[in-house]
């Protein structure tokens, strides 16, 4: 039997400026009492956060009459490592897992947004020779890419071993996160459940841009 659960009914929301991807990692510098209380829940508990890209609002806690409205579509993360610095602040390395839909979400009296979320599914797998073709090139310029940040400092390269250049959702959602593009786009390709989707929109980008 699956151990995912069909809803997550309490999911703690930290909506941020950024996208984070399934396998992604996420370091985070905590310091607002609403996001060091959840850490610490999470870290008892063992249970995951969600990640949201902020649609409208900010990441810091603002007015009442200042909204923060988080994307529907955003990924678990798991706290993986966890510090204390010389100033209180809590320095966290969480990892995406599986993605969510929000179905509904309210807002606590600390300022936490809570959600109830269903998981998505994991990517459609690749099917039809073009798309492998393009998978292929995505793959060695990824490992390229890889290769680069490691000749110039080991200790920055992004991704989380053990890397797996074999896998579709792997390399797209890799290459997502590192090449420039736009915010909300990057979301999209969040959200899509199709590798080969993904693959194609990743591929067609480095074409435009000249990476392949």
């Amino acid at each position: 039997m699956s151990s995912t659960p069909a809803v997550y009914a309490d999911l703690p929301l930290f909506p941020l400026h950024t996208v984070l991807f399934p396998d992604g990692l996420l370091p985070l510098k905590i310091f607002e009492a609403r996001y060091l209380d959840m850490a610490r829940s999470c870290l008892r508990d063992g249970s995951p956060f969600g990640v949201c890209l902020l649609k409208s609002g900010a990441e810091v806690a603002q007015e009442d009459d200042v909204p923060c409205v988080p994307e529907m579509v955003g990924t678990l993360a798991q706290i993986e490592q966890c510090d204390v610095d010389d100033f209180g602040m809590l320095l966290v390395r969480a990892r995406g897992t599986r993605r969510f839909r929000l179905l509904t979400h309210r807002k606590e009296a600390s300022g936490l947004l809570v959600g109830m979320a269903e998981p998505l599914p994991d990517d459609i797998p690749l099917e039809g020779v073009d798309v492998l073709a393009k998978f292929g090139a995505c793959a060695e310029v990824l490992e390229r890419i890889i290769e680069t940040i490691r000749e110039r400092d080991t200790e920055s390269v992004p991704f989380a071993e053990p890397f797996r250049f074999d896998d579709p959702s792997w390399v797209s959602n890799r290459l997502a996160e590192i090449l420039q593009i736009p915010l909300r786009a990057r979301q999209k390709l969040m959200e899509l459940t199709d590798a080969g989707e993904r693959i194609d929109a990743v591929h067609h980008y480095m074409q435009q841009h000249r990476l392949l």
